[in-house]
């Protein structure tokens, strides 16, 4: 069977705390965590969402 190569993560908002996307990441290429400024609904302004693994 293929090696697995993506896999799927949540973008935690670092303010409120509340997972509001969910993305996939390359396994291979990636070393650090993934960061971007997403829109989060809760705060309603774009704030920064870290990368967190599904529970």
């Amino acid at each position: 069977m293929a090696e697995k190569k993506r896999d799927y993560v949540w973008l935690e908002c670092s303010s409120c705390g509340e997972r509001n996307y969910r993305t996939q990441k390359n396994l291979r290429k990636t070393d650090h965590k993934l960061e971007l400024r997403k829109y989060c609904p809760r705060e309603r302004k774009h704030t920064l969402h870290k990368e967190s693994r599904k529970k």
